[in-house]
C-alpha cells in the first residue's frame, strides 16, 4: 500500500498549494491513502468546515489536527458530522468528535488512523498519550481488524515523539510527528517494522516563522512587546510530507522517504514511487 502524509497546512498559501498539487500526486504516484494535517489551515489557527471539505475533495482521505483544533469555533460542531475529521484522541471523555477511525484505502485495505497529542511543552496538557494509544491498539490490532495503522503524533518534544514511536513499534505501520512545522531528517524504519519520522514539516511559506509572517514573531523575540496579531505568511508555499510503502502481508513498513515540493526546500519525491 502506498500512503502519503502531508504536514500541517498553514494559511491560505499552504492549503491552496495542497489543493492544487494533491490531485496530481494521487494519480501520478498511484497513492492508496492520503492523510493531511489541517490544524493551521485557517489563517494559521484552526480549520473551518469549508477548508476541511475542500481538502477531502482534493484527495485527502483523512484530516488530522492538534492543539489548534478548536481555534475556529465551528469545529466543535462540524467535527461531529464528518468521520474523516480527527482531533487528538487523548482529549478527556466526552469531548466532541473522534480521535481515531477505521477507513478503507483505494486498494481495499483497512487503515486505522489515530491522532494523538503529546504533553511535553504542550497546551492544553491532555490525558496520557501512551495509554490512549494502548487503548486504540487493543481495540483494533494490526493484522486483525486493521491492515495498516497510522499515528499522527502532534507534539513539541522530539524525545517524546521518538519514545512514542518505540512504544508502538511493531504494532503500527507508521508514526509521524507534526506540530513543529520543520521537516526532520530522521525518517527510518524502526526495529519492529514501524516507519517513523519526528516531523513531516509544514505545507506553507518557509520564508516565515513556522508559516507565520516573520515580522511580528521577530518583534516579540526582540522587544517582548506585541505590535500586532500573528498573520499567516502569504508567499509561495512548499509542500512537505512523507511517503510510506506498507506491506500488504504484514501491515508493517517496507520503505519510507520524505516528499517536498516547492520553491524553498530541495524538491524530492520518494524514489520508490518514481
Amino acid at each position: 500500500m502506498r500512503l502519503l502524509f502531508l504536514g500541517d497546512m498553514v494559511g491560505k498559501t499552504g492549503r491552496t498549494a495542497v489543493w492544487e498539487r494533491l490531485p496530481g500526486l494521487v494519480g501520478d504516484l498511484k497513492l492508496d491513502f492520503v492523510i493531511v494535517n489541517g490544524e493551521n489551515a485557517a489563517g494559521g489557527f484552526g480549520i473551518t468546515e469549508d477548508i476541511f471539505l475542500e481538502t477531502i475533495n482534493a484527495g485527502a482521505d483523512v484530516v488530522t489536527t492538534g492543539n489548534h483544533v478548536w481555534d475556529q469555533k465551528e469545529a466543535v460542531v462540524f467535527c461531529e458530522r464528518h468521520d474523516q475529521f480527527l482531533r487528538p484522541a487523548n482529549y478527556p471523555a466526552g469531548t466532541p468528535g473522534r480521535g481515531s477511525n477505521l477507513f478503507f484505502a483505494r486498494n481495499g485495505a483497512r487503515v486505522l488512523v489515530a491522532n494523538i497529542m503529546g504533553r511535553v511543552f504542550m497546551h492544553p496538557e491532555l490525558d496520557d498519550p501512551f495509554k490512549a494509544a494502548e487503548t486504540i491498539l487493543d481495540a483494533c490490532p494490526l493484522g486483525e481488524q486493521a491492515d495498516a495503522i497510522v499515528f499522527d503524533f502532534h507534539a513539541e518534544a522530539t524525545s517524546e515523539k521518538q519514545c512514542f514511536g518505540h512504544f508502538v513499534d511493531g504494532r503500527a505501520s507508521f508514526v509521524v510527528g507534526t506540530h513543529t512545522h520543520v521537516p526532520t531528517a530522521d525518517h527510518q524504519i524502526l526495529n519492529g517494522g514501524t516507519a517513523y519520522m519526528s516531523d513531516a514539516g509544514m505545507c506553507g511559506d518557509y520564508d516565515s516563522s513556522l508559516g507565520i509572517d516573520k515580522e511580528e514573531p521577530l518583534n516579540r523575540f526582540i522587544s517582548k512587546m506585541p505590535k500586532g496579531r500573528f498573520e499567516a505568511a502569504s508567499g509561495p508555499a512548499t509542500i512537505c510530507g512523507v511517503g510510506v510503502e506498507i506491506s500488504d502481508r504484514t501491515g508493517l513498513a517496507e520503505k519510507i522517504a520524505p516528499l517536498r515540493l516547492g520553491p524553498r526546500l530541495s524538491e524530492t519525491i520518494p524514489q520508490f514511487w518514481s
